[in-house]
């Protein structure tokens, strides 16, 4: 997220670990519901506008957290046949008709039984990509699942930034940690610090491949942030926009043929 502070240390993992979620999760939920929270002043305005009209379309978001956005979307926004899946199972209660809080995991959402023999409009992974262990099949897995006319919704926070964090806390260079392939594990500490969670570092280019190995073609990229009201009034999350860049946000289709 961009509003992270990590304290990393070495890590042995080849991927992201996503079993201690379960732990996370509610803390995390905590944060994100916060005033000055990034995600509501910058992610989740961005990510809605770049969904743009869900009225009458059916949403699956992967690694949904507690399931607020896509009760959102349903409740709000008029999504129908929608579905939130997520390793943890600590979702909203109160979820409003049209909408299924499943517990599975975003590594390959074609295994999610309750998904079988379906197609959805709109896919999200809204920061929780980073989850999954084999990235490619990911995609391609939830590839399979959008209409012919759907697409996916994805967001990621600059590698950048990540880099940045590493290289201060290293005493090494923005270059060395950018291009750096080991991975490194990490306490959030607006989240639960008795929780460790392992990253593996990636670059723009990582991104750019994974998604044309899976298949899809970049429509639109949006590198979002605070509007001029919101930056007078949190300067403190502004600074860290300044520091650390934010997030991206890509809409993916896929490939011709």
């Amino acid at each position: 997220m961009t509003s992270d502070n990590l304290r990393t240390t070495a890590g042995t993992s080849t991927g992201d670990a996503s079993r201690p979620w379960t732990d996370l999760a509610s803390g995390y939920e905590r944060a994100r519901s916060r005033e000055d929270s990034l995600d509501r002043l910058v992610e989740w305005p961005a990510q809605r506008e770049l969904l743009g009209d869900v009225r009458g379309l059916s949403v699956l978001d992967a690694g949904c957290g507690n399931g607020d956005k896509v009760a959102q979307l349903v409740r709000e926004g008029g999504a129908v046949a929608s579905v939130g899946v997520d390793i943890s199972d600590n979702f909203v209660t109160g979820r409003p008709p049209g909408l299924s809080l499943v517990e599975g995991d975003l590594s390959d959402l074609s295994a999610v039984p309750c998904l079988a023999g379906r197609q959805f409009d709109r896919i999200l992974f809204l920061q929780s990509f980073g989850y999954a262990r084999d990235p490619v099949h990911a995609l391609h897995a939830a590839k399979t699942l959008l209409t012919d006319d759907g697409f996916i919704l994805l967001t990621r926070t600059q590698p950048i930034r990540y880099a940045i964090e590493r290289a201060e806390q290293n005493g090494t260079s923005l270059g060395e940690e950018y291009f750096s392939t080991g991975p490194y594990s990490y306490q959030h500490k607006d989240w639960n610090e008795q929780v460790t969670l392992t990253k593996r570092p990636y670059t723009m280019s990582d991104l750019l491949n994974i998604f044309s190995a899976a298949g899809l073609w970049i429509e639109t990229t949006v590198e979002p942030q605070m509007r001029e009201p919101a930056r007078r009034r949190y300067p403190h999350k502004q600074a860290v926009l300044n520091k650390y860049l934010g997030i991206l946000l890509f809409k993916l289709r896929p490939l011709p043929g």
